[in-house]
């Protein structure tokens, strides 16, 4: 038995056993049990992750994938505890699950070979998440993956790079190539390892800060005065220096203390 990919579900089937090892080597053991798994298809990821965490859940929209999961891992032959169930399949969408009903007040770590259509969402559910997601790591395409990894001063650094650091420590740990995947994709693909920071609190207003970094790179290419002009800016404060810097110049940091100064301008 073997399951067909289908395109509308950006399915890409890793078929090399060396790097479904490798992304799951990519868990750290940072004190928490519990793992979800993003996408298992054919599970060549899940069996390396049961190894390492025999708590792990797996979440797959495809109906075919799941039939061919529980007839390949036989929950009631993964019980190594048997007071508490280890492994568990579950059938759904997860941007449209609730974490907190799957994993009541638990850590969970995320990890999977995402589907490049929604891999972007994923992050940022995960963010919505943080308190409850450690550690976030996977495939994905590698300009995505690239773009979360970036630092300041490249064109592509952009949301998602300022918004996953700001909560997340990432790093980019190797590249992957088509020919590994049935069927190929036509891009390369990159694994990322994010580790939520120890200190993930904001000290500005979490709102406040997202409007103001997506609001900033919805304009790109123009000075700060200019894409934050929606923030009535005073006269005074388009003179900081800070206002005359581009999105792409500002670091985490940078973002905290621009979203500062616009609170105390009375936004």
């Amino acid at each position: 038995m073997s399951v067909q990919a289908k395109k509308h579900l950006g399915q890409h089937f890793l078929t090399d056993e060396s790097i479904a090892k490798n992304i799951a080597d990519a868990l750290t053991e940072n004190g928490y049990d519990n793992v979800l798994e993003i996408g298992p298809g054919m599970g060549v990821l899940t069996k390396y992750l049961l190894t390492k965490k025999p708590k792990t859940t797996v979440l797959e929209l495809d109906r075919e994938s799941v039939a061919y999961l529980k007839d390949v891992f036989p929950v009631e032959q993964l019980h190594l505890d048997t007071s508490a169930q280890n492994f568990a399949i579950i059938e759904g969408d997860f941007l449209k699950k609730n974490l907190q009903e799957i994993f009541p007040n638990k850590q969970v770590a995320i990890i999977g070979n995402f589907p490049y259509n929604i891999s972007s969402q994923i992050v940022f559910k995960a963010i919505e998440n943080k308190e409850f997601v450690p550690e976030l790591s996977g495939m994905f395409q590698k300009e995505v993956a690239k773009r979360i990894a970036e630092k300041p001063g490249s064109k592509v650094y952009g949301i998602l790079s300022v918004l996953t650091q700001a909560f997340y420590d990432v790093e980019y740990l190797f590249t992957v190539p088509p020919t590994v995947f049935n069927p190929p994709p036509k891009v390369d693909s990159g694994v990322i390892r994010c580790i939520r920071k120890e200190n993930y609190t904001l000290p500005v207003n979490e709102k406040i800060f997202f409007r103001v970094v997506k609001t900033a790179f919805n304009q790109r290419r123009k000075m700060l005065r200019s894409s934050l002009k929606s923030f009535n800016l005073s006269n005074s404060l388009k003179e900081d220096p800070i206002f005359a810097k581009r999105p792409e110049q500002l670091s985490v940091n940078q973002f905290i203390e621009l979203t500062q100064k616009l609170i105390e301008n009375g936004i």
